[in-house]
């Protein structure tokens, strides 16, 4: 280890470099023994680890030295009746959150006692927006001609990059002299964003020599990833999902120690009103609490939190009873790709009994997705009862802070 040390010391050997010396295990415990010294911080903890590392090196970290863990807890069961996911799930919940799992889980209660989440997919598109320099307004115009009149040649060349992926629609924006294409596919049961960052950058190939339009760059911020956008609240990107539950009076007072009328006026006051006021893009109470915990805990890409936490909370009188649901307009998620094959991730979809590549296929993708609804539903109703029945502050004093 000492030579390998003196090398990346004197600078002979650079720290990216270790894999191709040395097996993974080793090459991390030497990069994390030189760190230890340049910084003077034992790193015991993060040096210890159960995940294999062969597959990780690889594809989803590079210049590793190690893991950071992140407590997981476990929320249930919940009853789901979606069209992919129907039946009783656990939820595993990956966070650091004092009273998070304990507010999910008692959200969970209540809805599988109401009869169980009523789950919706209402859309399935992953998108990426090339854009492109147009000579002037005329020629940017023939752009956007162009690509929505050769649908066919654009799908064609997309749809070459993938033996899995669909090509769905492209869509263009005009802003001066600046043409965005938003390029949209069905990319089954992986979240996507490779696949259609590769095809993106095919079809701004044959878009930039047909019509003369300089590529600029193959994302131009119209797709939109990992930030908050409005056109992911109205066109949705990933997966929109929807779910629902119906709850009676008594159900609301004996689980929730509240009336209709209070839940009803914290949602419209909080949720609503508060959020426009705010001019948040998310009208609810904490969906992205549920989102990141299921996201960290199942391998997702965690800044998609910002999309996921685009929702929105509606509480309807409806006779003896109300009937609350989420809106999830932008739910990028896949069980397969990026981090769903580390092992302990894997794990957790195992348990959702998603992992892997469903069949037929983005069918497990599709039923992860509508059990992140159900759990952001429950997470809704939990925070929305506490806040209605001023027990919010006491959850956090007991759970928060031992």
């Amino acid at each position: 280890m000492d030579e390998y040390i003196e090398r990346l010391k004197d600078g002979s050997l650079k720290l990216y470099a270790l894999e191709k010396e040395l097996p993974p295990e080793e090459a991390v415990r030497v990069r994390r023994a030189f760190v230890e010294g340049e910084t003077g911080a034992a790193l015991p903890k993060v040096g210890s680890f159960s995940i294999g590392l062969d597959r990780v090196v690889k594809r989803n970290i590079e210049n590793m030295i190690g893991t950071v863990q992140v407590p997981l807890g476990v929320a249930g069961p919940l009853r789901v009746k979606g069209e992919y996911a129907d039946g009783s799930y656990y939820l595993p919940l990956a966070t650091t959150e004092g009273a998070l799992v304990a507010s999910v889980n008692r959200g969970c209660s209540l809805v599988t006692r109401a009869g169980g989440a009523d789950v919706r997919i209402m859309r399935d598109g992953m998108t990426r927006a090339p854009v492109f320099a147009a000579r002037d307004v005329v020629h940017a115009r023939e752009v956007a001609a162009w690509v929505e009149s050769h649908a066919a040649e654009v799908r064609e060349v997309a749809e070459s990059t993938t033996k899995h992926g669909e090509f769905r629609e492209a869509v263009t924006y005009v802003a001066g002299t600046s043409v965005f294409v938003r390029l949209e596919f069905d990319t089954k049961d992986a979240m996507g964003m490779n696949m259609v960052t590769i095809a993106g950058q095919k079809v701004g190939e044959l878009i930039e020599r047909e019509t003369g339009a300089r590529l600029v760059a193959t994302s131009g911020n119209m797709c939109t990833d990992k930030k908050p956008a409005a056109i992911n609240l109205v066109r949705g990107r990933g997966k929109t999902v929807v779910a629902g539950v119906r709850l009676t009076d008594a159900a609301i007072v004996d689980l929730l120690k509240t009336d209709a009328e209070t839940l009803i006026e914290v949602n419209y006051r909080k949720n609503l009103v508060g959020s426009a006021r705010a001019a948040s893009f998310g009208f609810n109470a904490h969906a992205a609490n549920v989102v990141a915990a299921m996201f960290i805990a199942c391998g997702q890409d965690p800044a998609h939190v910002v999309e996921g936490s685009t929702a929105i909370t509606t509480v309807d009188r409806v006779d003896g009873g109300v009937y609350v649901s989420v809106t999830l307009p932008s739910l990028p998620v896949g069980t397969v790709g990026g981090g769903t094959g580390v092992d302990t991730q894997h794990e957790c979809l195992a348990m959702l009994g998603v992992a892997g590549g469903g069949d037929p296929p983005g069918t497990h993708a599709k039923a992860f997705a509508e059990i992140v609804a159900a759990g952001v539903l429950a997470g809704e109703l939990s925070l929305l009862g506490a806040l209605a029945a001023q027990h919010l502050a006491r959850a956090h004093q007991e759970h928060g802070r031992g």
